[in-house]
């Protein structure tokens, strides 16, 4: 008998949903090439400012020019083909002609590569090829809801992949293979969007036809719920593998690259997409969580101070980023709720996260009250705001308003609806006041309680910066050869011996050969079916000196919830580059010690 994951995975939408991702495909097309110009004009004046010829790039820049208004054209074309001919009908002659044009899109980016080779800087190239490479990224997240035209958008650029050697012919040969991993890691990640893309639709599709069903049969919804939580849950591990590896390998570049401004700048915005990307994961998983009750209630005194300097280090940069303010009135010292510590934190950071993404200009503020025996905490922003008659249903799992479609593509409404459910779980109170066009206040109302002493207060996260180098051995375990690669990139970056193994026997064969690791991080998913905790435990017997940890992407393994109760520590995927150079400063020797 088919289980609901395999009529989910084999199911395809029907010809209005393929339109619907078709019309969401070809949107992002058009918002990628109106970008071109400007790019032609910024690039062609840096290659002048270094002393190469900029005419190549200038004319590519204005070409794109002619290229817009006939894309307007085609897309009035495709409108009204939409309203009058069957959906069957337009797919049949449009989806080839938007193939091509994307086609013809990323040939054309691959061109701004030839134009460029003569007389330029190396700095200059790297800055170049890191922005295509950013241009394929962010399209794979946006772009793949029809596959046909991402891929060949993929294609049409990978001719930059040729020219390579001569972008950089003293040093192609170490920068060709990281840029072939790059790509292939980006490759795999659209596919999961399409997919998901997909399901989104698929699901979407099948809400509409069986609502009258699920009103009289309320029990078989809710068996169809816990099945929904139980494939989101398994497939953790697979959504958030390529995540991880761009995470360490970014981090990597970074340390590569650093006194280079430019490209220091382009990884920031790489490290944002990455969070956002990650956000988006938890957020889905999360809600998940705890619409099958897996979240078990936890309160205790969590200090307010602590609560804002954790939101000040996690979302300062993506502020800067997105050149917004974000101002936070820290509280008293002796302000404390009593709460869920997690629950409490995702929620606060659900609702800053999504001040900042739907506020264009101006700034998001956080601050917090007393109304006699609560906290309220508020997040003030200058954003879009939420229609008066949109306010009831924002809180709804897959709910957005029309205008944040339109300024974002990106989000499938998740992160509102999951401070609802913590909010709920906790006993608390929430609301909302907000005008469409001029901003939103978003409050949380919890209990106050007496501050704890302050050996107990959390300290806030660290703030991520530059790393200095480790001395040490280090034995990675995971399953996926991409991911073990980027353990590699970015462990041999911070100068740490490492020693990668995808099953305990090629763990073991590394220990034989005379490696003694002084840490080990384990994945919970390991290649050969064994579980990942008991190799772990097995390797702390052979050396009880060394240090360990789990690593993985699931979330309610009962591996991992053994390993957690028995005083193991366990990391989610992906892994905080911050968060695991401050591990590894403590378990393994520092330069110099």
């Amino acid at each position: 008998m088919d289980t609901p994951e395999h009529l989910l995975e084999t199911s395809t939408p029907s010809d209005e949903g393929r339109l619907q991702l078709l019309s969401a495909a070809f949107a992002r097309l058009r918002l990628s090439m109106m970008a071109m110009p400007s790019m032609g004009l910024l690039f062609g004046g840096l290659l002048a400012w270094l002393g190469g010829n900029p005419v190549g790039l200038f004319v590519w820049g204005a070409l794109y020019l002619p290229a817009l208004w006939a894309v307007w054209r085609l897309h009035r074309r495709y409108l009204r083909d939409q309203s009058e001919r069957k959906a069957m009908e337009v797919l049949a002659t449009w989806q080839p002609r938007l193939q091509w044009l994307a086609l013809g899109h990323g040939g054309a980016l691959s061109l701004s590569v030839a134009l460029s080779i003569t007389g330029a800087t190396y700095d200059f190239m790297l800055l170049l090829h890191t922005t295509l490479m950013g241009i394929a990224a962010v399209n794979a997240a946006q772009m793949t809801a029809h596959w046909g035209i991402y891929r060949a958008l993929f294609f049409g650029m990978a001719w930059s992949l040729a020219l390579l050697p001569w972008s950089f012919p003293g040093h192609w040969y170490f920068i060709l293979p990281m840029t072939l991993v790059m790509n292939l890691v980006i490759y795999r990640s659209a596919f999961h969007a399409h997919r998901f893309f997909v399901r989104q639709i698929v699901l979407e599709e099948r809400s509409r036809d069986l609502a009258e069903r699920y009103l009289r049969a309320s029990r078989a919804a809710e068996t169809a719920l816990a099945e929904k939580n139980r494939f989101l849950s398994t497939a953790a591990h697979d959504l958030r593998q390529p995540v991880h590896a761009m995470g360490l390998l970014a981090e990597a570049i970074a340390l590569h690259g650093q006194g280079i401004p430019r490209l220091e700048g382009l990884l920031t915005q790489w490290r944002l997409s990455m969070r956002s990307v990650s956000h988006m994961f938890d957020a889905l998983l999360d809600l998940s969580r705890i619409e099958s009750g897996a979240v078990e209630l936890r309160p205790a005194p969590v200090a307010l101070a602590s609560l804002f300097d954790d939101l000040q280090t996690q979302f300062s940069t993506e502020a800067a980023a997105r050149r917004l303010a974000l101002r936070l009135h820290r509280p008293p010292h002796e302000a404390t709720v009593l709460a869920d510590p997690a629950l409490v934190r995702q929620s606060l950071a659900n609702l800053v996260h999504n001040a900042l993404r739907y506020t264009p200009h101006g700034g998001v503020l956080v601050g917090a009250r007393r109304r006699g025996q609560h906290w309220r905490i508020e997040v003030w922003d200058t954003g879009v705001g939420v229609a008066l008659e949109e306010q009831g249903q924002i809180y709804q799992a897959f709910y957005r308003p029309h205008h944040a479609w339109e300024l974002h593509r990106s989000g499938h409404g998740l992160g509102l609806a999951v401070v609802a459910r913590c909010v709920a779980l906790m006993g608390a109170r929430q609301g909302l006041q907000s005008q469409l066009g001029k901003g939103s206040c978003f409050w949380i109302e919890l209990p106050a309680t007496e501050a704890p002493p302050l050996s107990a207060q959390l300290a806030p996260m660290g703030a991520q910066g530059r790393h200095g180098p480790l001395q040490g051995r280090c034995l990675v375990l995971d399953d996926d050869p991409q991911v073990l690669g980027a353990w590699s990139a970015l462990l041999g970056t911070w100068e740490v011996e490492v020693r990668l193994a995808s099953n305990a026997g090629e763990a073991f064969a590394h220990i034989e050969a005379g490696f003694t690791p002084q840490a080990i991080l384990c994945d919970q998913r390991l290649r050969s079916g064994e579980s990942g905790f008991e190799v772990l435990r097995a390797l702390l017997e052979r050396y009880p000196d060394a240090h360990g940890a789990m690593v993985s992407g699931e979330f309610d393994a009962p591996e991992l919830q053994e390993a957690d109760a028995q005083g193991y520590l366990v990391l989610r995927k992906p892994v905080d580059a911050a968060t695991l150079h401050a591990l590894l400063a403590q378990w393994l020797r520092p330069t110099g010690a």
